[in-house]
């Protein structure tokens, strides 16, 4: 089997490197990046490696932090900046591959296989000099640092960017996986959250040699698609292709997913999640002058089950309140709340630019709303281009702890 060349990129401690490259002074103080201490929804975002070796965790309160560490210096987040520092960090990674493949605002997986050959022998020897150069360019240029997994696959590549923090590469191959990845804990394998977790613990799995040498037919049946990907996870069968998210290619769709930081089961959470995807997807289209003909609404539940649905629209539309409208209509009519969420996708497809598509508007109908619609977008988008997305949102989203940004 060819070898793959995959990198995985983790920017360590990302939100508190932001803001202590910004403020190098809070580089010498254990310091976090925090919600509103005010807020009971307040807690630890990021922090940095002095706060950590107080024992201050991600996700932990600020009240909880405060009393391991008291001199604890709390931040508040500026999600602008992390984008610009995410967009720029990513350029970098453009310089080696056009296979970049953004997992979320701090990581980003490469495929430089087809362009290894150009730094040296093909092996992995010559990629983790990549790794390195790549890691030292980060550091060089932003201030930050990165942890970088080398393997021939996604998954373990992953695997790798989490193995050595911070500042490190390691590198996985078909000789040494088992004795690297084998005695790591099953919940640090991709896409194994809580509930599978504990349905894995359940089996007497807790780690990934063991889930590797179970049984497929019995994790099938407990786990249904998921004990197949995850199986084939845990013995380096990933195939998964590394996405080209930066092609210069027409646009076909538009998307936006996220997965929650815990499983949700009421309206309210989904509607907020719903806004959420909606406004960022609207905004992104009406950035590049186009309309969309037909909404799709993907929804994952714990056990890795997706059901995905499609709604032509009769108009082209870039409105934020429309793909809402008809994503939370998708939602309605094909998914019942008593089934957990751990993650939902809004994609806009049939796509047509503004400048090639003549909206049909009959002689009798009166938009007026269509217009307001249209001006509270565009009065949105000048603000958010202006002081950032985070300067404007739906009063649901403030304060959430689903992991909305």
């Amino acid at each position: 089997m060819k070898n793959r060349y995959i990198l995985h990129c983790d920017l360590n401690g990302f939100f508190a490197s932001v803001e202590c490259a910004l403020a190098p002074q809070l580089k010498n103080v254990p310091m976090a990046v925090g919600g509103n201490e005010k807020s009971r929804h307040g807690i630890i975002l990021a922090k940095n490696e002095l706060a950590k070796k107080y024992g201050v965790q991600t996700a932990e309160t600020l009240a909880s932090a405060r009393k391991k560490c008291p001199e604890l210096v709390i931040v508040p987040p500026h999600y602008d900046k992390y984008e610009k520092y995410s967009k720029y960090v990513n350029t970098i990674y453009l310089r080696y591959t056009d296979l970049v493949e953004p997992f979320g605002i701090d990581e980003s997986w490469l495929d430089i296989t087809g362009t290894l050959h150009l730094y040296g022998d093909v092996n992995f020897i010559t990629a983790k000099k990549i790794a390195d150069e790549i890691r030292e360019t980060i550091k060089r240029e932003t201030g930050l640092t990165a942890s970088v997994g080398v393997s021939f696959n996604k998954a373990f590549a992953k695997l790798g960017s989490d193995y050595k923090k911070p500042d490190a590469t390691t590198v996985i191959t078909r000789e040494n996986y088992k004795q690297i990845v084998y005695p790591l804990n099953v919940n640090t394998l991709l896409f194994v959250g809580r509930s599978v977790s504990e349905k894995l613990n359940q089996m007497h799995i807790s780690t990934i040699g063991q889930l590797a040498e179970f049984p497929l037919d019995i994790l099938e049946k407990r786990l249904g698609a998921a004990g197949d990907i995850l199986y084939k996870y845990a013995n380096g069968e990933d195939d998964d292709p590394v996405g080209c998210y930066y092609s210069s290619h027409k646009v076909k769709s538009v998307g936006r997913g996220i997965t929650f930081s815990h499983d949700i089961a009421d309206i309210q959470s989904v509607q907020a999640g719903l806004s959420a995807l909606a406004s960022d997807v609207c905004a992104r289209m009406r950035h590049q002058g186009i309309k969309c003909k037909t909404v799709q609404l993907s929804v994952k539940d714990v056990n890795f089950k997706t059901v995905q649905r499609r709604l032509p629209l009769e108009q082209a539309t870039n409105s934020t309140k429309k793909i809402y409208s008809c994503a939370l209509d998708i939602f309605n009519k094909c998914w019942s709340l008593k089934k957990p969420i751990r993650a939902m996708t809004v994609t806009a497809l049939n796509l047509v630019y503004e400048t090639e598509y003549q909206e049909q508007i009959s002689f009798f109908e009166i938009s007026v709303d269509d217009e307001k619609e249209h001006r509270l977008d565009s009065a949105v988008d000048k603000i958010t281009d202006k002081f950032g997305k985070d300067a404007i949102k739906p009063a649901s989203l403030i304060n959430n702890d689903m992991g909305i940004k």
